[in-house]
């Protein structure tokens, strides 16, 4: 059974002139694998998936899975707002060669927790594939409660994580008092990743981890161990860094930070823009700190 702890980096798309630039999203993988990440998160938030095609999705996932080669598990995120859609894509996700699927609670629609849970249910029976759960609030307009992350989790066995994004560490802490053993939680904020960790989380689907994935692998690794005092000097150090990522929404200052690292372009999809002067220069700042 996969086991989901570490680093699991949700990577960013390249983009070259309006479309996928598929030779850079190699290199962006490759970068990753050598820096000993636990996983990989394709056709996330981060990758900016809303404005992805289905043609293009399929070619992100087929192509994190060939370079990957089985060395780490790629996750797909199949995240949407209409259940069919999201269940296509499970459907399809499972044939392009994903391990597991990072589902999101649907955004926009604002839904109940019943129709949160009916979402993922829909999912769960069109995929044989292990599921990652995605709260965050932020971005969807609703929160899943640990009540009905329970019921799923309980209900639903293919439901296996969480990435939990609410900032909250009580709402962390009731769902790991409530949740069946063996269902993990994944920090899905890069700031909170030890704090969670602390508390009981086994890792993160990391931001950060897109420019310094050795470091964000060895913070979890330092976690799991129990080694808390030595995670908290590189999470201090790893910090500035952090923030300097959120300055502008994700994933416009690490599509900076990547491109400054000659991994791929800046280039966004619209409504998103290029980073701001003011913020390119703390962020430029950030980085020098840790090297970059």
């Amino acid at each position: 059974m996969m086991k989901f702890q570490g680093c699991y980096t949700a990577l960013v798309t390249p983009f070259k002139d309006g479309a996928l630039d598929e030779a850079s999203l190699r290199k962006v993988v490759r970068f990753q694998l050598r820096g000993g990440v636990a996983g990989l998160v394709a056709c996330g938030s981060t990758g900016e998936a809303a404005t992805l095609s289905m043609e293009e999705t399929e070619r992100v996932v087929r192509i994190t899975v060939e370079e990957a080669a089985g060395r780490v598990p790629v996750v797909a995120g199949v995240g949407s707002n209409d259940t069919a859609k999201a269940v296509k894509l499970a459907e399809e996700a499972e044939r392009w060669g994903a391990d597991a699927l990072l589902v999101l609670v649907p955004y926009y629609n604002k839904p109940t927790q019943e129709g949160m849970f009916r979402h993922f249910k829909a999912v769960a029976e069109a995929s044989s594939l292990p599921i990652i759960a995605y709260n965050i609030p932020g971005r969807t307009g609703v929160n899943m409660l640990p009540k009905t992350l329970l019921r799923i989790a309980a209900e639903l066995s293919s439901v296996r994580a969480v990435k939990e994004a609410a900032g909250s560490l009580d709402q962390v802490s009731e769902i790991l008092a409530l949740c069946p053993k063996g269902f993990a939680v994944l920090s899905g904020d890069d700031s909170l990743t030890l704090p969670m960790m602390a508390v009981g989380a086994t890792g993160v689907v990391s931001v950060v981890s897109n420019i310094l994935p050795r470091e964000t692998q060895k913070l979890c690794d330092l976690a799991l161990r129990g080694d808390f005092s030595a995670a908290a000097k590189l999470h201090l150090k790893l910090f500035p860094v952090i923030k300097a990522l959120f300055i502008e929404t994700n994933p416009i200052p690490v599509k900076a930070a990547a491109h400054a690292l000659g991994l791929c372009s800046d280039e966004l999809r619209l409504p998103l823009t290029t980073i701001s002067p003011d913020a390119r220069k703390v962020l430029a700042a950030a980085l020098r700190k840790v090297g970059l």
